[in-house]
C-alpha cells in the first residue's frame, strides 16, 4: 500500500483537467514521429498545479528513444527540456512544468525512472498517458502520480503509480475553435435522429466497458489475485448507492401502456417509459418536420423548373412570330404584297399554259 493514506487520498482526489490543445499536439507529435510503428512519443506538460487542481493547458514534444528489447535502455534529452521550458516561461510565466506525457497506451517499465528525472523540475510530476489510437469510447487520457509503496514483509519501499481521474476541459476560446473543427468534420448528410442514436449507442458502449472493468477487478479481488483496496470499494459503494431502487412496489398499470405486461411494471419503469416516449416523440416530430420541409423544397424546385421550361417555349414562339412579321414587312417594303405576289404567279402560270 502507499506510504500514507492521506497522501494517497490527496493525490487520488486531485482534479486533473487536460485542454484539447494538448491532445491535438500529442496526436500531431505521434503522427510525425511514430505513426505506423509500435514506438511511443514523450513530451512535457505545462500548466498550473495548486495542490488540489491540476490544469494542463499546453505541451511540447521532447526527443526520446528507447530500446524495444531492453526497456531499461532509454534516452531523453533533458537539456532540450530545460531550454524549451525557459523559452515557454518568457512567453507565459503562468504556465509551469507540471509533468510529462507519453502515448503508451499502457504504463511501461521505464516510466518510474523517467518520472524521477522530471522531479528536477517539479516535486510531484504528473504522468498522463494519451491514447492517440483509441478503440473504445471514453476519455483518451489516464493520469498517474508516483507514491511510495510500503510492503507488508517490511522490505524496502518502492515507487508505484496511483491512478487519478482526468477530464477534458476547454476554455471559452478553445471551445469556439473545437466547435469549428467539429463543424468541418461533421457529416451534414446525417440526420439529427441518427446522430443522437449514434451518440447514445457510443455512451452505452462506454458504460458497458467500464462495468466490465469493474467486474473483472472484483473477480480478481475475490480470487485474491489483487489486494483489497478500501478506497476503491468505498467509491464503488457510493456508485451503487446512487443507483435507483428497482425493488419499488408494482402498480396496477402504467399510463400509456396496455396489455398484460403493463400491470407488472414498477414506478421506475413507468417513469422511464413516459420520459423515453416523450423524447422519442420529440425526435420523431423533428424528423417529420425536416422531411416535410425537404419535400416542400423539392416540389418548389420542380415548379420552378417547369416555369422556366414554359418561359423558354413561350420565348421560342415569340421569336418565331417576330421572324414571320419581319419577313412580311420586308416583302411589303419591296412593293409586292403576299397576296398580289401570289396573283402574279397564278396569272403567269395561266399565260404559259395558253401559249403552250
Amino acid at each position: 500500500m502507499p506510504s500514507t493514506t492521506a497522501e494517497t487520498l490527496s493525490l487520488v482526489n486531485r482534479n486533473v483537467s487536460v485542454a484539447p490543445l494538448v491532445l491535438l499536439s500529442a496526436t500531431d507529435h505521434y503522427a510525425r514521429s511514430a505513426k505506423g510503428t509500435r514506438k511511443r512519443v514523450v513530451g512535457v506538460l505545462l500548466g498550473q498545479n495548486d495542490g488540489k487542481n491540476v490544469r494542463v493547458s499546453n505541451s511540447f514534444a521532447v526527443p526520446f528513444e528507447e530500446d524495444e528489447k531492453d526497456p531499461s535502455v532509454w534516452f531523453l534529452d533533458h537539456n532540450y527540456v530545460e531550454s524549451m521550458n525557459d523559452m515557454f516561461k518568457k512567453i507565459n510565466a503562468r504556465e509551469k512544468l507540471v509533468g510529462w506525457y507519453h502515448t503508451g497506451p499502457k504504463l511501461r517499465a521505464s516510466d518510474l525512472e523517467i518520472n524521477e528525472l522530471f522531479k528536477r523540475y517539479t516535486p510531484n510530476p504528473l504522468l498522463v498517458i494519451i491514447d492517440v489510437l483509441p478503440k473504445d469510447v471514453g476519455v483518451p487520457t489516464d493520469a498517474y502520480f508516483a507514491v511510495d509503496e510500503i510492503k507488508d514483509d517490511g522490505t524496502t519501499t518502492a515507487k508505484t503509480f496511483v491512478h487519478t481521474p482526468s477530464t477534458i476541459e476547454a476554455e471559452e476560446a478553445e471551445e469556439i475553435g473545437v466547435e469549428h473543427l467539429l463543424r468541418d468534420i461533421r457529416d451534414v448528410a446525417v440526420g439529427t435522429l441518427s446522430t443522437r442514436v449514434t451518440s447514445q449507442l457510443q455512451s452505452l458502449q462506454g458504460l458497458h466497458h467500464r462495468l466490465q472493468d469493474i467486474g473483472r477487478y472484483l473477480d480478481k479481488v475475490v480470487d485474491e489475485e489483487l489486494p483489497v483496496n478500501h478506497a476503491i470499494l468505498g467509491n464503488l459503494q457510493d456508485v451503487f448507492n446512487l443507483l435507483p431502487n428497482l425493488s419499488t412496489p408494482k402498480t396496477a398499470g402504467a399510463i400509456g401502456l396496455a396489455g398484460p405486461q403493463a400491470a407488472g411494471d414498477s414506478e421506475l419503469a413507468r417513469a422511464m417509459n413516459i420520459k423515453t416516449n416523450d423524447q422519442l416523440m420529440s425526435i420523431y416530430l423533428g424528423s417529420l418536420v425536416r422531411a416535410i420541409t425537404a419535400f416542400h423544397d423539392l416540389i418548389e424546385n420542380k415548379v420552378q423548373n417547369k416555369q422556366q421550361a414554359d418561359d423558354k417555349e413561350q420565348k421560342k414562339e415569340e421569336d418565331k412570330t417576330k421572324e414571320t412579321i419581319k419577313k412580311t414587312e420586308e416583302l411589303m417594303l419591296n412593293g409586292d404584297a403576299p397576296a398580289e405576289q401570289q396573283e402574279k404567279e397564278d396569272k403567269s402560270t395561266k399565260d404559259d399554259k395558253k401559249k403552250g
